[in-house]
């Protein structure tokens, strides 16, 4: 499309540290200027800001402060980064963290702009996991009627969703509850921000907003959670909108924040991980996208429906139109990398990474990757953030079996990165289980920078992995979400082809490392099954929060 030679999108990701921008040529995909806004607050564990009021555990908030800010600053120092006219930029699109949720007055006001000593008036981030036993209820119940979107979800919901946490303010602070006229996404709430008009996407109703066959759980089961819950889908908005949509024109006060011109194509909101599958040209039955970070989150477009045990859900067009679209995820795989890093390696180990000019990870994954496969003696398992797939409890913990008085940090080290992989493959066996192919598998994230992991999980997985070809992924998806909303192109699969970029069969599994590591894989699975039920595991955290209660 010549026309497009000299058009620009802005693609904005709202990730859990910091917001990104990057300005791409709608024509090609290139990206011409990036700029990073690190959160002011980053996240909220431990204290509210500007209080003394301190937070339970297993809380994790952020503030909408810091989201506008990436707007005022990220995306003006993008397009001079660039060095293009703004006059040329035809559209901006945004992804968020999920569920990311906040509530917030009819007019978008968020609740903690109002009273910010309440806990409950903040936004809850994605890992914000105090709400199990909430989840744990609401799956009880749905278990107990009958209820024909559980299935939808492998069988359960998380504690990480909005139905869970939103039953958690209702039931601890019944007053902001009172107060919520909207209870909304960040990934609507930012659009709402950009354009005045309040919006919700189909791709957050449906994977963390339980919205399946056109509606919401029915005020009868909401009501036999709580009879004050009853009213609660109220509070959920209007009807969906479609992914690539246009959501709205960008305002004169946005158009003030971001210096870009007033009245732009503003697309629909998105989901980081889903629109990272349009960065990659992945939006085919069977490709799926594992986005590897502080988390990963796999997904993946089907023409087929199925039930698939321990999925995040399966929602029509929910990464792409027409297609069926599929989530699971690991709740934490570089965050329990950096964990042990920062808790568990000996000051000699950092000074001499730094005198070899290293970083400690660096350093550790030299090590780890010197040794043969199981020389360690150990296997882990990786549920230090709780286990988002395929066990759905956020209670679980992590396990490290096989330590001896010779056991080293590399060995740990490289333990648990095994461990995230043994648990993608699980992932992928129980999609195939379920009669969902997986035709590809595309990485994507901060994590491919590691050819050591990511040469790991091609041998754990004993099949190629492609990688995507931007270090941008849910910026660039975003982006190309912004040229179908201005208009650029007809559809996604039109976009992604001409703007997404992915290596193919990047790396290539071995077969005598793939053959050990069935061994230990076999091993992480009798650990899996028998540390699942929760019992051990379960009553060390109640101990643990009755000791700091």
């Amino acid at each position: 499309m010549s026309a497009n030679n000299d058009r620009f999108v802005i693609g904005v990701d709202f990730g859990t540290l910091s917001g990104r921008a990057v300005v791409v040529r709608v024509s090609d995909g290139a990206e011409l200027g990036t700029a990073v806004h690190e959160y002011g607050h980053r996240v909220i564990e431990d204290r509210l800001p500007g209080t003394d009021v301190r937070l339970a555990p297993d809380w994790a908030l952020q503030s909408p402060h810091d989201w506008l800010d990436v707007l005022r600053t990220a995306v003006p120092q993008a397009v001079a980064d660039a060095g293009i006219d703004p006059a040329r930029v035809i559209g901006i699109g945004t992804d968020f963290t999920a569920c990311t949720v906040l509530p917030a007055r009819a007019d978008g006001t968020p609740l903690c702009h109002e009273t910010p000593e309440r806990p409950h008036a903040w936004p809850k981030l994605w890992k914000h996991h105090a709400a199990q036993a909430h989840a744990d209820r609401i799956n009880a119940l749905a278990a107990e009627r009958g209820e024909t979107w559980l299935p939808r979800y492998g069988g359960r919901i998380s504690s990480e969703w909005q139905f869970a946490k939103a039953l958690q303010v209702l039931e601890e602070d019944p007053e902001v509850y009172a107060r919520t006229e909207r209870w909304i996404e960040a990934a609507d709430w930012i659009v709402w921000q950009l354009t005045g008009v309040e919006t919700r996407n189909v791709c957050t109703a449906g994977y963390k907003g339980v919205f399946q066959d056109g509606g919401y759980p029915s005020e009868d089961f909401l009501a036999a959670l709580n009879p004050g819950f009853a009213g609660f889908t109220a509070k959920l908005g209007h009807e969906l909108s479609p992914l690539g949509g246009l959501a709205g024109r960008l305002t004169a006060r946005a158009a003030e924040w971001t210096k870009l011109p007033e009245g732009i194509a503003v697309a629909v909101g998105n989901v980081d991980a889903h629109v990272t599958s349009a960065a990659a040209d992945a939006v085919r039955p069977g490709q799926m996208v594992a986005i590897m970070g502080t988390s990963t989150c796999h997904v993946m477009p089907s023409d087929r429906l199925a039930e698939v045990p321990g999925m995040c859900g399966v929602v029509r067009d929910g990464i792409v139109p027409g297609l069926w679209g599929y989530e699971a995820g690991q709740s934490g795989v570089g965050d329990i990398f950096a964990w042990f890093v920062d808790n568990g390696v000996p000051a000699s180990y950092t000074l001499t990474a730094g005198e070899r000019g290293l970083s400690v990870h660096e350093y550790l994954t030299e090590l780890a990757a010197a040794q043969r496969v199981g020389e360690h003696g150990l296997v882990a398992l990786d549920w230090h953030n709780g286990n988002r797939s395929v066990l759905v409890d956020h209670n679980l913990s992590g396990v490290i079996v096989g330590q001896t008085l010779s056991t080293r940090p590399e060995d740990v080290y490289r333990a648990l990165i095994e461990a995230t992989a043994f648990g993608a493959r699980m992932i992928v066996e129980t999609f195939e289980e379920a009669g969902v192919p997986v035709e590809d598998f595309v990485a994507a994230g901060g994590l491919l920078k590691n050819g050591f992991l990511m040469q790991i999980y091609a041998d754990v997985l004993r099949r190629p992995l492609s990688v995507i070809g931007s270090d941008q992924g849910p910026a660039l998806g975003s982006a190309i979400h912004a040229a179908v909303a201005a208009g650029a192109y007809a559809d996604i699969q039109q976009a992604a082809a001409a703007m997404g970029t992915r290596r193919d069969d990047a790396y290539l599994p071995d077969e005598a490392r793939a053959d050990a590591y069935d061994r230990l894989y076999a091993e992480y699975r009798t650990l899996h099954d028998y540390f699942g039920d929760g019992r051990m595991l379960h009553t060390l955290r109640a101990i643990r929060n009755e000791a700091n209660g």
